[in-house]
């Protein structure tokens, strides 16, 4: 089969960490984490241009890429204290919308299967489906649950007459039974999709979905320890989807489907790092990065810091399990640790 490399920027990755290939085993065994790019975007249902958010999110950074960024906050080099590697992007066609759906699906499976956690930089959010149903493969269908920081739900069902796309795959998650609608996690809904027969639809399933009118009203914390006590009941581990559009488009402009008032980047930082930090999150992917559309890269930025929190949290989770520590983020900054 001819490979065609890197498509949709140049050949780096993530900040300069080690590189892997995913068709030889020897190269990540070991790993703790391993970065998979899916630059696909023929699911957008507006404005395309998510393909290149992979290659946006690798190299967005005012710091040299020398796979080392010591987390002022956390006290921790997550590049240096996990083993940290770079699989690359999968190779996906827009035209091709199931063949780059399996290509995702096996590569995610593949990392899971290792004992690494995979952080997928997409693409637009149809990648949701391939990323969670890869992590499932591993731990089993309806052992994980999901943690979906969003505008949108992504519950729809035939949306322009198929069955996949970026407002489908939570809808296609549930109904393959590689996550449990009980055990589905919302938070940041807004605006005006969908429709009453979706939210119907997602009602019987049990999903709990906290739109930002309650978000505001009861407070972020709150509304993420509920959600973390229905995501831990009964499940093995958590998968962490962030699509950026769950911020403001102020905080977020580069993205297809922008929605007005969403999250803080503060927020959204602080709700990955608490989640990271919290629960066994066993998958992360941060979403819709469009740089198209962006503006002095702020999404692009916004993106590699998702990932830096989350694997930051990660480092400081393991940390302190093995010195029998607790990370306090009340503690000041310059006390003499």
């Amino acid at each position: 089969m001819t490979r065609y490399g890197p498509m949709f920027g140049p050949d780096v990755t993530f900040l300069g960490v080690g590189r892997c290939d995913l068709d030889d085993a020897e190269t990540y065994a070991g790993a703790d984490v391993v970065i998979v790019g899916a630059p696909f975007d023929g699911g957008t249902s507006h404005r395309p241009g998510a393909r290149f958010g992979p290659s946006a999110i690798r190299q967005a950074c005012y710091l040299p890429h020398d796979g080392s960024r010591p987390s002022l906050a956390l006290r921790v080099d997550a590049l240096q204290d996990l083993r940290v590697l770079d699989a690359g992007d999968v190779e996906t066609y827009a035209g091709d919308i199931e063949g780059s759906l399996r290509a995702i699906e096996d590569a995610v499976a593949r990392v899971a299967a290792s004992g690494a956690i995979p952080i997928v930089l997409g693409g637009d959010h149809t990648v949701a489906l391939p990323d969670a149903t890869g992590v499932a493969r591993h731990h089993g269908f309806g052992r994980i649950s999901m943690l979906h920081f969003d505008a949108h739900a992504d519950t729809g069902d035939v949306e322009f007459g198929h069955l996949h796309g970026h407002g489908q795959p939570m809808r296609r998650l549930i109904e393959s039974g590689a996550v449990r609608g009980d055990r589905f996690l919302q938070i940041g809904l807004r605006g005006y999709w969908p429709g009453p027969d979706v939210l119907d639809w997602m009602a019987g399933q049990k999903m709990r979905s906290y739109e930002m009118t309650e978000v505001v009203a009861r407070g972020l914390d709150t509304c993420l320890t509920e959600a973390y006590g229905i995501a831990l009941d009964d499940c093995d581990g958590v998968y962490l989807s962030v699509d950026v559009d769950v911020c403001d488009p102020g905080h977020a402009p580069g993205t297809g489907t922008p929605e007005p008032g969403g999250l803080s980047a503060r927020q959204l930082l602080d709700a990955v790092r608490r989640t990271c930090y919290e629960l066994p999150v066993v998958g992360v992917e941060i979403v819709e990065v469009a740089p198209p559309y962006d503006h002095a890269e702020i999404t692009a930025y916004l993106g590699n810091r998702v990932v830096l929190e989350a694997l930051s949290a990660m480092a400081r989770r393991r940390k302190d399990a093995a010195e029998g520590t607790r990370w306090d983020p009340a503690r000041p900054l310059l006390d003499g640790r």
